[in-house]
C-alpha cells in the first residue's frame, strides 16, 4: 500500500504543478481516503459540451497502477459512450487497453477526448448513438447541448 500511496501523491503533485485547461480539478475526494478521487473536466471547445463542467468519480484499486482506475461521471452526461444513469464510461483504456504508464490525469484527459470524439459503435447510451449512426448530427448536438445546459452549466 505504501508504493500506491507514493505513486498517487506524486501524481497529485504533478497535476498541481502542471494544470491543464481541460482538467479543472483533480485530487482525493477527502484527506481520509487516497483511493477515491474527484476530477472536474471542462467541456471540449467547439462541441455541444462547451461551457459545461463535468465531475468524475475516480475509484483507485489497491492494485493500481497494474489495474486501471474506475471512472464514472457524477454529472449526468448525454454521450453515446456514457451510461446516462450510472455515469459508467465505455473507453478501452479503462478496460483492455490499460497500461501502468497512464496516470489519473492522463486518463481524465482521455475521457475529455472521448467527449469530443464519441464512438457510436460501442454505445452505453443507444439513443445518442443512434442519432449519430443515422447521420442526425444536428439532433445529436441539440440533445447534448440541452443536457449540458440542464446538468453541467452550474459546474456539475
Amino acid at each position: 500500500m505504501a508504493s500506491i500511496n507514493k505513486r498517487l501523491l506524486k501524481e497529485l503533485a504533478d497535476a498541481r504543478r502542471e494544470p491543464s485547461a481541460e482538467l479543472v480539478a483533480l485530487g482525493p475526494a477527502s484527506d481520509a481516503d487516497l483511493l477515491r478521487w474527484r476530477a472536474v473536466l471542462r467541456g471540449p471547445r467547439d462541441t455541444p459540451y462547451a461551457g459545461g463542467l463535468f465531475e468524475l468519480r475516480i475509484d483507485v484499486p489497491k492494485q493500481y497502477p497494474i489495474q486501471p482506475p474506475a471512472l464514472s461521471f457524477v454529472t449526468p452526461v448525454c454521450h453515446p459512450n456514457v451510461h446516462f444513469e450510472t455515469g459508467e464510461i465505455c473507453l478501452d483504456i479503462l478496460k483492455t487497453q490499460w497500461s501502468p504508464a497512464w496516470t489519473l490525469a492522463s486518463t481524465c484527459l482521455a475521457v475529455h477526448v472521448l467527449l469530443a470524439d464519441p464512438e457510436p459503435s460501442s454505445p452505453l447510451n443507444c439513443d445518442a448513438a443512434n442519432l449519430l449512426r443515422c447521420g442526425d448530427a444536428l439532433g445529436y448536438r441539440s440533445l447534448v447541448s440541452l443536457y449540458t445546459r440542464m446538468h453541467a452549466s452550474g459546474g456539475g
